[in-house]
């Protein structure tokens, strides 16, 4: 399947030829820098300044990466931004009590708390004490209900599936594409990303397979998608081969896998790969995300929607 769209609508869309005999190639850091604008230029227009609150317990080095993105992001969209760094010896009690704080703070409309947390506190009662209005990860129970029963208008969807369905209707649009009846399947069955990414499928009435590492004879599942969302978390889980031709392929995973060769320190070389065999599978689809480069870059775009939305709300 080729594009309708020409090279200056492709790259509106956030979208770019890729390489001979290859689809498209979804470009989530243009596709998120358009998303940041937005934001920013209606933040700018809301008459006050959206909160966000990013809680940290710990020093896990990759949790601190995520955090100071989404701070920086928070500041470029005119957020007013806070981050409280948490000592890991921090009780499951107080972090509550903060989190109960930041509820009743009304300068903060969003708020994080970042993932994974310390063993000895339960995720699981930390998060469900976030007021479902400023729970921007969209992870709190009321938030995955709404999104359950279709009513997306009053849902705070998580982070990482809203922003690969950006990717899919704007991958959709520049195909011609109407993706009402399509075959969609999500690999992936967690909270996070494959139960509501099955949702917000079902919502443009797609047909939704949710499929997993136990599904029989899942190449045969795999092979029957027009839209095929990997979220599994294993590297290159999803030969090229299984890949429908003409497919819209969203690769959720970022897997850090050995390299080639020595870095400056001698070191082995790591690289990041998805969960599709993205050489063979780019052959195939009419349009795909790369790692990195897909997906990422959309997660942080949309916490910040997120918490305008949750702001105009608030308001």
């Amino acid at each position: 399947m080729t594009s309708k769209a020409s090279p200056s609508e492709l790259a509106a869309l956030g979208l770019r030829e890729g390489a001979p005999g290859c689809g498209l190639v979804i470009d989530g850091k243009l596709v998120s820098e358009s998303v940041l604008a937005e934001v920013a230029q209606k933040s700018a227009a809301l008459g006050l300044k959206p909160g966000l609150a990013v809680v940290l317990v710990g020093e896990d080095p990759a949790s601190q990466v995520y955090v100071k993105s989404k701070g920086r992001a928070a500041e470029s969209c005119g957020f007013h931004s806070v981050q409280h760094t948490l000592p890991v010896s921090t009780s499951q009690v107080d972090l509550i009590a903060l989190v109960e704080a930041l509820n009743a703070d009304p300068a903060i409309h969003g708020i994080l708390v970042q993932l994974p947390l310390p063993k000895h506190i339960d995720s699981t009662v930390v998060l469900e004490t976030i007021s479902p209005a400023k729970d921007v990860d969209g992870f709190h129970p009321v938030n995955a209900g709404l999104l359950a029963v279709g009513d997306i208008a009053r849902a705070l969807v998580p982070c990482t599936p809203a922003g690969s369905m950006i990717l899919i209707e704007r991958a959709a649009n520049a195909l011609g594409i109407d993706l009402a009846g399509k075959e969609a399947v999500v690999v992936g069955r967690s909270n996070i990303v494959g139960k509501p990414m099955a949702q917000l499928l079902l919502s443009r009435s797609c047909t939704v397979t949710i499929a997993h590492s136990r599904t029989h004879d899942l190449r045969e599942v795999v092979g029957r998608a027009d839209i095929l969302v990997a979220a599994v978390g294993r590297p290159q889980m999803i030969p090229g081969d299984w890949v429908r031709k003409g497919a819209i392929v969203v690769d959720v995973g970022i897997n850090r896998v050995p390299g080639e060769g020595l870095d400056s320190q001698g070191r082995p070389k790591s690289k990041l790969v998805g969960d599709v065999d993205y050489a063979g599978a780019a052959t195939r689809a009419a349009a795909i995300t790369p790692v990195p480069g897909g997906v990422g870059p959309m997660t942080i775009a949309m916490l910040m929607s997120n918490t305008l939305t949750a702001a105009a709300r608030l308001r």
